[in-house]
C-alpha cells in the first residue's frame, strides 16, 4: 500500500500505471490494487456459517417484532445472534421463497439477561405431556414473573416460518380453573410445570421466561420439531451450495 497526502500528488512508494484504486482516509489519499488476490472461498465450514448467518438473520426479522428478551437497540441483534449462529445449519438456496424460511430447532434463543436460568425438558404426569423445569417458587423474587414463550412452526405459504407467541403465566394458589388445554402453572414435586396448550405436538416449541422489569433469564427453546431435519441433509447442502456456485477446498 502506498500513501499520498490529499493536498499534492506525491505518492511514497511507487505503483503500477494501471491496476490501482484511490481513495481518500484520514486526510491521505491511499493507493490498493484494485486486483484481490485471495481465492474465492466457499469451504464447507464457511458455507455452514453462511447459512447459520442467513438463518439468524431471519429469525431476528421474526422475533424483533414479538417484543424480544434481549435488550435494546444493537446490542439486542447482538446476543441473539451469538447464541443463534451455534445452532445447526439449515441449507436452502440463495434464490426462491425458502431463502427466507425460518425452521423451528432445538436450541433456538428466547430471551438473554443475567437472572439465573431455568433447566426445561419435556416429561410426562399423570401420562400427560407436560414442560418439567427445575424452578422451585420460593427461587422467584417478589416482583418476578413467568413468560412463556411458544414457538409454532408454520408451513402455511411459500416458506415455512416460526410464528412467535407469549403469555404470562400465574402460580396456583388453589383457585384456578383452565379450560380448553391453555398453558398453565401447577408445582409437581416442589418444581414449576407448564401443564396445557399444545405440548405434545411436534411442530410447537417452548420456553419458560423469568422476567422482573428489565431484567430476564437466558432461555433458549425445547421442541420435538423434526421438521427441519429435512433441510440438513447432504442432499440439501449439495443442492444449496450448488446455487451460490458450488463448495472449494
Amino acid at each position: 500500500m502506498a500513501k499520498q497526502k490529499s493536498t499534492g500528488l506525491l505518492v511514497n512508494g511507487s505503483v503500477k500505471a494501471a491496476g490501482v484504486t484511490f481513495y481518500t482516509r484520514h486526510g491521505q489519499t491511499v493507493v490498493r490494487s484494485a486486483h484481490s488476490v485471495q481465492p474465492e472461498r466457499r469451504s464447507r465450514g464457511q458455507f455452514d456459517q453462511r447459512m447459520r448467518m442467513r438463518h439468524t438473520i431471519a429469525l431476528w426479522h421474526i422475533f424483533r417484532v414479538s417484543e424480544p428478551l434481549f435488550g435494546e437497540g444493537v446490542s439486542a441483534y447482538r446476543r441473539f445472534a451469538s447464541a443463534a449462529n451455534r445452532l445447526t445449519p439449515v441449507y436452502v438456496p440463495c434464490n426462491g421463497p425458502l431463502e427466507s424460511a425460518t425452521f423451528l430447532l432445538p436450541g433456538i434463543p428466547v430471551s438473554a439477561g443475567q437472572t439465573v436460568s431455568i433447566k426445561e425438558w419435556f416429561g410426562k404426569v399423570d401420562g400427560e405431556d407436560v414442560l418439567l423445569t427445575n424452578l422451585r417458587p420460593a427461587d422467584l423474587d417478589r416482583h418476578e414473573e413467568l413468560r412463556l414463550c411458544c414457538l409454532r412452526q408454520s408451513l402455511e405459504g411459500a416458506a415455512p416460518q416460526i410464528v412467535v407467541s407469549w403469555r404470562t403465566l400465574s402460580l396456583p394458589d388453589g383457585n384456578e380453573s383452565h379450560t380448553g388445554g391453555e398453558p398453565h402453572l401447577r408445582v409437581v414435586d416442589g418444581k414449576v410445570a407448564v401443564f396445557g396448550g399444545a405440548l405434545a405436538d411436534p411442530m410447537f416449541g417452548w420456553a419458560l421466561v423469568r422476567v422482573d422489569g428489565d431484567r430476564c433469564s437466558t432461555q433458549a427453546a425445547v421442541t420435538r420439531c423434526t421438521y427441519y431435519e429435512r433441510f440438513t441433509t447432504e442432499k440439501a447442502l449439495n443442492d444449496a451450495a450448488a446455487s451460490y456456485g458450488g463448495l472449494t477446498e
